[in-house]
């Protein structure tokens, strides 16, 4: 019910007002009067009316002063003046308080019911604009993690915005980058057997898996670091040695962790990496430098730090090959895996007729080059499909994309051949019409590694995605291949087993840490999803 407070030095006003006033009709409230502006000024501070009447002539203090004060107490109320007098110069001070009506006794009842009820619209309007900006605060501080995670991922691969590029626009938990070094490490996952037939819900599992041991591993000799994921196989590994480090001694770091990183993960996942270490900069904006130079170390292949190990170190001597500069970039690569994702068909295009151009300004490219090219977008695209749920295979038979890569030997050729099958991949019916529940579900599987040992159901996301329970429960059912629940089990057994393997909790200690309370039903779980219990699992 709306509040409304009745302020006038007459009692017969006072009284007349409150029988006039349709109560009921407006869904308002009486909630007190006063017959002076001092009192009706502590009325307003002890009731919060929605809308104050008032008369200006009162004894004590007169309703101007009570309402100027109200207004430097920040009092956003309704204010309508009934006064007995018309005066100018009254009626511009009344203007200046921002009161919403100045209105001469007597008033009639239609005329006094006219007002109130304008009176009440405006707060309802006013009401449900603080709603909808409740509503997208809360909604911007629910998305602040995964904002500030798109940002480090821009920054890292330099398609961060010029405007961004400075110390000022560094978000809070970033700031420290301003007083260390940055080195990049380049992840690349290498296709193999084991990787090659995994499902979606696999994929998705083993990228999160891949970046828990390498974060747990890094943090081991570099405190700050930051994981992040750039497309298909490719993650980068953002770390930030002390300014005081010798080159030397930072060089020998680098390799032991990189050595340690291909170690550790084929021993608990059974996959194979190579590590490409891009060069150290002093400012967090030549980041983007080091991540092209740490995937050029790996394409290359040319300084490997250890015989027995895939992992290569870039060198300025890399960078003076003017064939090489264009080579698999990763700025490049990054965009228009971005674009793919988002629907973005004219962005893609315009990516790809750019980079084309200036592969046919780039002196010594060869149609090796332009093939390998082909092959390392054409596999991004899969991947982008990938995560969506789709083949490309089921698109274009594979046999045919071979053969036309094939013959592909210039920058003009690969261009035409590109926008085609851009052309064709947006324009098919399993992409049409995906983007907007693709990224609720990208929301979703991130919500889920950020929070896997909190409560949370189906109803709770569907909350914060805007789309009903049982609809939702369809669409992440077709793009992951796998019920909400059994996604999150999945999630959760797969962290479980790498708490397990640390051998540092009790069994019961690492079902907590997951989310489950009743240590049964975890063991049930675990042998369900692993083919072992957890007791196994550690002898």
């Amino acid at each position: 019910m709306w509040k409304i407070a009745i302020i006038d030095d007459e009692r017969q006003v006072l009284q007349g007002m409150k029988r006039a006033i349709p109560w009921d009709e407006l869904d308002a409230e009486w909630v007190g009067e006063a017959l002076n502006g001092q009192d009706g000024l502590e009325l307003i501070r002890t009731a919060a009316p929605d809308i104050v009447i008032t008369d200006i002539y009162m004894p004590v203090m007169n309703g101007l002063d009570m309402i100027e004060q109200l207004r430097k107490e920040g009092f956003c109320g309704k204010i309508i003046i009934l006064s007995g007098y018309s005066d100018f110069e009254h009626a511009r001070q009344a203007l200046r308080c921002n009161v919403s009506d100045y209105l001469s006794k007597p008033i009639s009842v239609p005329t006094l019911k006219t007002i109130l009820g304008k009176a009440i619209g405006e707060l309802m309007e006013e009401e449900e604009k603080r709603i909808k900006q409740d509503e997208l605060q809360q909604k911007l501080m629910l998305y602040e993690p995964f904002i500030e995670k798109e940002w480090v991922k821009s920054a890292v691969a330099g398609t961060l915005d010029s405007s961004y590029r400075n110390e000022d626009r560094l978000p809070k938990p970033y700031r420290f980058w301003c007083e260390s070094k940055h080195v990049v490490i380049g992840i690349d996952l290498i296709r193999n057997v084991r990787t090659s037939d995994l499902s979606l819900p696999d994929w998705s599992l083993f990228r999160f898996a891949i970046s828990n041991v390498v974060c747990e591993v890094a943090r081991e000799a570099f405190p700050a670091i930051e994981y992040v994921e750039l497309h298909g196989t490719r993650a980068v590994l953002i770390l930030h040695p002390q300014a005081d480090s010798s080159q030397q001694e930072l060089e020998l770091k680098l390799s032991k962790l990189g050595i340690r990183l291909i170690d550790c993960v084929k021993s608990y996942l059974k996959l194979v990496i190579r590590v490409g270490i891009g060069g150290t900069k002093e400012a967090w904006t030549e980041m983007p430098d080091s991540t092209e130079e740490a995937f050029r170390a790996i394409d290359l292949r040319d300084r490997r730090v250890d015989s027995a190990y895939d992992v290569f170190v870039y060198s300025e001597e890399m960078g003076n090959d003017q064939g090489t500069l264009v080579m698999r970039p990763a700025k490049f690569y990054f965009e228009i895996a971005g674009a793919m994702k988002a629907s973005q068909e004219s962005q893609a295009q315009q990516l790809v007729a750019h980079y084309t151009q200036q592969l046919k300004e780039q002196k010594g490219i060869t149609p090796d080059y332009v093939q390998m090219l082909a092959g390392e977008l054409w596999g991004i695209f899969a991947y982008c499909l990938y995560e969506v749920g789709m083949v490309l295979d089921d698109i274009f038979p594979n046999d045919q994309i071979v053969k036309e890569m094939v013959g592909l030997t210039l920058p003009g050729q690969l261009a035409e051949w590109l926008t085609a099958k851009i052309s064709v991949i947006f324009s098919s019916r399993q992409w049409k019409g995906n983007s907007k529940h693709r990224q609720a579900v990208d929301f979703m599987t991130q919500y889920i590694h950020e929070h896997y040992a909190d409560d949370m159901t189906l109803a709770d996301l569907s909350d914060k995605v805007y789309i009903s329970r049982n609809h939702l429960s369809i669409i992440f059912k077709n793009m992951t291949g796998e019920t909400f629940n059994t996604y999150l089990t999945r999630v959760r057994i797969e962290k479980a087993r790498e708490l397990l393997l640390e051998r540092n909790m009790l069994v019961y200690e690492v079902a907590e840490r997951v989310g489950y309370k009743n240590v049964p039903y975890f063991s049930t779980l675990f042998k369900k999803f692993t083919g072992m219990n957890p007791t196994e699992l550690i002898k």
